[in-house]
Order: C-alpha cells, then sequence, then structure tokens
C-alpha cells in the first residue's frame, strides 16, 4: 500500500453565521401571520402533490369508481385489478427491457464518462481544449436534432432494432463527462504526484485512487443516468419498432394513447405510471444525500 496517501481526511463543519435583517425577523413577527405563512407553503405543497395523490388512488379504483370520481384521489373501494391486468399488456416484458436497458446505460456511462473526463482533466495532449468546447458545444444542441441522423446510422450499421441500437449510443454523454472532469479537477495533484512517487501507474492512480475518491460525483451519475434511461422515449422510438423492444416510456405510451385498446380503463394506465415511478423515486430518495458530498480524500500534510 503507498504510504504517502493518507486516508480520508475529517473535515470540521463549516459555522453557520445567522444574518439579522430589519425587518425580515420571523420569530417576533405575529402568530398569525406565520399561521398563513404555513397555509400558504402547505397549500403550494398540496398542489404539487396532488397529481401523484390522485394516480396512486386511482390504481386501486374501479374503471366505474375512476371515469365516476376522476378528481377524487380516494378509491369508493380499494381494488388492485388494475396490477392483475398489467400481465395481458405485456408490462413484464417492458420492465425487463427499461431496466435492462437503465442498468447497461448506467454502468456505461459511469466507465466511460468518468474515463474521459479524467483525460480531460489531469492528461495533456493536443487538443484538448478544443475536444472539451466540443462536448460544451454538444450540450447546446437540442436532442431532438439528431433523431433522423441516429436513425440513418441505426440504418447503416445494421443495428436498428436491435439492444445494441438502443445500449450503446447511450453509454456516454457530454454531461456526464463534464460532471467528472469538474470533479477532477478539483482534487489535489499532490494525491496523483505521492502515487507516482510510489510506482503508480496511469491506470492504477485512475481505477484505486481517483475513481474510489469520486463517489459524490459518480453516485450523481448514476442517478442522473438512471433515471435519464429510464424515462428515454424518443431515442428509444428512432431505435426500434418492434413490440418484443418496447420499454415502459413506450409501452406505457401506447397504454395511454389507446393503441393497445385499453380504452378509458385509468386504473390500468396509473397502475402502469405508479410502477413505472417507483424505481427512480427509490433510488433518489436512497442517494439523495450523497451527492451533495465535496472530495472524500486528502494528503497528510
Amino acid at each position: 500500500m503507498m504510504t504517502t496517501l493518507a486516508s480520508q481526511a475529517s473535515t470540521d463543519a463549516p459555522v453557520r453565521h445567522r444574518v439579522h435583517l430589519p425587518g425580515l425577523n420571523w420569530e417576533n413577527r405575529s402568530p398569525w401571520l406565520r399561521a398563513l405563512l404555513y397555509i400558504f407553503l402547505l397549500v403550494i405543497a398540496v398542489i404539487y402533490i396532488y397529481p401523484f395523490l390522485l394516480q396512486l388512488g386511482t390504481a386501486f379504483k374501479t374503471s366505474p369508481d375512476a371515469t365516476s370520481h376522476a378528481a377524487n384521489p380516494l378509491p369508493q373501494s380499494w381494488v388492485t385489478g388494475a396490477f392483475a391486468s398489467l400481465d395481458g399488456v405485456g408490462f413484464a416484458k417492458w420492465f425487463e427491457n427499461s431496466a435492462f436497458l437503465a442498468v447497461s446505460v448506467t454502468a456505461g456511462r459511469l466507465l466511460f464518462d468518468s474515463m474521459a473526463g479524467y483525460a480531460l482533466a489531469r492528461i495533456r495532449f493536443r487538443g484538448r481544449k478544443a475536444l472539451f468546447s466540443g462536448f460544451i458545444a454538444v450540450l447546446a444542441v437540442p436532442g431532438v436534432v439528431l433523431l433522423i441522423p441516429k436513425f440513418l446510422v441505426f440504418s447503416q450499421l445494421g443495428i436498428y432494432n436491435t439492444y445494441q441500437g438502443m445500449i450503446i449510443p447511450l453509454m456516454t454523454d457530454a454531461t456526464g463527462v463534464f460532471i467528472m472532469k469538474q470533479f477532477f479537477e478539483a482534487i489535489p495533484d499532490s494525491i496523483e504526484e505521492a502515487a507516482r512517487i510510489d510506482g503508480a501507474g496511469l491506470g492504477r492512480i485512475y481505477w484505486s485512487i481517483i475513481l474510489p475518491m469520486a463517489r459524490p460525483a459518480l453516485l450523481t451519475l448514476t442517478i442522473l443516468s438512471f433515471q435519464g434511461s429510464w424515462n428515454d422515449l424518443s431515442d428509444i422510438l428512432v431505435a426500434q419498432n418492434s413490440p418484443g423492444l418496447d420499454t415502459l416510456t413506450t409501452g406505457v405510451g401506447g397504454l395511454v394513447t389507446g393503441q393497445l385498446g385499453a380504452g378509458t380503463q385509468f386504473p390500468l394506465k396509473m397502475a402502469a405510471g405508479l410502477i413505472m415511478t417507483l424505481p427512480v423515486a427509490i433510488l433518489f430518495f436512497t442517494f439523495q444525500k450523497h451527492i451533495v458530498r465535496t472530495g472524500e480524500g486528502a494528503v497528510k500534510e
């Protein structure tokens, strides 16, 4: 093991100072004014959460109940028939395809985006700044502009209507490269210099030292990549037109628009949307506290 590298450094919590501004001391305000403020915030919160509550309640309704009381999130009687009916529309296959796509794309972005970000942040080579400027320029291009070129490329390469065409083009993105590059640049150069003194090569420095220190950035990239690929619709529509390759976005989209003969079966549609929402919500609430942390490594002075 390298003796010149320290373990994770502990940093003192930043000192927070309360700023007192004239006329903005809510603690000394009238209790009625504070109560009105809380009521206003509660109303705003209910407005934002109401669509989700409506989706949740409708998923457990019967079709007549959902039609007669469309705006009421509380079912007259709680039933789970809508969830059982999902098997008849191919929902399990959609979920399987979405899970395979999201996991593959997320793993690819973690690897390739971190490698590209590290190269742009640490390796000095001719054209490095121009290449990074190209990544930034890609961020300004609307995704819809690239749909037709993507279709043409898929057709020429023979990967249209294949899992390769759905996954490979999404395994790296400019946003992820930018996030990783900015994080790697914040890591002190002295850490890598100490590793080189101990005989570590470029590959080992990246994989064994720098990458573990980039855990906050990797968690952020994991959430963004999984959410983006899980909810992706336009790229999937361009890459395939086979029912066997439908994901949750294309499958549930066809279900909602009535293309699959679902009609006005609101509980069925809301049940599909609810299950589609859960994996991303669970992932975000599980790892949200990690994405705001800063670097975790340091050099012993």
